[in-house]
This record gives C-alpha cells, structure tokens and sequence, in this order.
C-alpha cells in the first residue's frame, strides 16, 4: 500500500498490547538528513475545553509501528511507557502569560 503523509492524519491510532485508542495521528516527524519517517505524533487531549491546558504530545516511534491500515495504525508499545514532549502553547492562559 503506497500512503502519504497527508493520509496518515487523522488514522485511528490502537496499541495492540492492550486495545487502547491512543488518539489520532496529529503530525508526522522526519530526519530530513535521511528523508525518513522518525515518528508520528498524538497531540494531547484538551482539558477544560482547551482553555487552561492539554495533556503531553504522544510520540510514538516508526519501528514501534506494526501495522497502518486504512482507519487505522496499529502500535505495539508498553501502555505505561510514552515519550512526550512540551507544548509550545497551553491554552488561553499559556498565551498570555506563558
């Protein structure tokens, strides 16, 4: 299956550990030294209507990837076990006094 980047957002992401929807592909990151995909992004889940913050970023990396499909990407990771990253921006109040 030929796929493009722009097809991956928004795929259903599953961990097929334990059958938990991590989220929806948000963004893609590439080594564009070696024109490869590194990882696909989950952005954090809103809270409080995205106001005052969001959850991390799930980063997940390529060669945890076990399947994409045409819903969904299937991962193989430890539930507990997720690479995060800081927001730039955390809401109205990130804005203004962040």
């Amino acid at each position: 299956m030929i796929c493009r980047i722009t097809d991956l957002r928004y795929k259903e992401v599953i961990n097929m550990r334990n059958g938990s929807v991590l989220g929806t592909v948000s963004d893609v990151e590439v080594d564009t030294v070696t024109a490869k995909v590194c990882s696909i992004i989950i952005y954090g889940r809103c809270r409080l209507f995205g106001l005052f913050w969001r959850e991390d970023d799930i980063i997940i990396r390529w060669c945890d990837i076990e399947m994409i499909g045409e819903d969904t990407i299937l991962v193989n990771m430890r539930p507990e076990f997720r690479e995060h990253h800081k927001q730039k921006s955390t809401g109205l109040f990130g804005r203004l006094f962040g």
